[in-house]
């Protein structure tokens, strides 16, 4: 985050985690409501959940060494608080959306277009799809990009049932295509081959 504060700062305490009230199979949004632990929007911000659980065993892939290896675990954390965010936004119905509280804007899904732009720019272009594999890294950062389509589905099928942000639904589009050219750009500097789809090879 910059110096500009856009968000308000965490104001939770968080002492005992159980609370035996989601045990009938409900749970509440920011705004208080109760709803079924099955419902549209949950299921919308528990893949973004996942797809950050995901991102994170993919950050303990990244070995210490070159610049552009740790400046490719600083975006990928910079992602994780952003996708925190995201949950944030999804867990509020648009009537309790609050001036300070996290969201995802536009600024963010411009920011992982300029990012994929730069890495593809040292990247050689693709003949073929790609298989995810060749290294761990690459592969984990693929499984990340499959959760973060799965979230973009749900969150769609979440917009047609109530209002929701489009950056949303932005984000996430732009999100998993970032984490495929991230998934190349990790075999370039891990010196790790790629393997491309080749048709007659099944």
């Amino acid at each position: 985050m910059s110096s500009e504060n856009r968000f308000h700062d965490p104001n939770i305490t968080l002492s005992r985690i159980y609370t035996r009230t989601g045990d009938e199979g409900h749970t509440a949004l920011v705004g208080g409501q109760r709803v079924p632990k099955d419902a549209l929007r949950i299921e919308a911000y528990g893949a973004v959940d996942e797809l950050n659980a995901a991102i994170g065993l993919a950050i303990t892939s990244i070995p210490e060494g070159s610049p552009p290896l740790r400046l490719l675990a600083a975006r990928l954390t910079r992602v994780q608080h952003e996708l925190f965010n995201l949950g944030s936004l999804l867990a509020t119905e648009a009537a309790d959306l609050r001036p300070g509280q996290p969201v995802i804007t536009a600024a963010e899904v411009t920011r992982l277009e300029q990012e994929m732009d730069e890495a593809n720019a040292v990247l050689e272009p693709l003949k073929s799809f790609v298989l995810p594999g060749g290294g761990r890294l690459n592969a984990e950062l693929h499984l990340c990009r499959t959760i973060c389509r799965r979230a973009e589905r749900r969150t769609v099928t979440l917009t047609f049932q109530e209002t929701t942000p489009p950056e949303a639904v932005r984000y996430l589009n732009r999100l998993s295509d970032a984490l495929f050219v991230w998934s190349r750009l990790a075999s370039k500097l891990m010196r790790q081959p790629e393997t491309l789809w080749q048709p007659n090879q099944g």
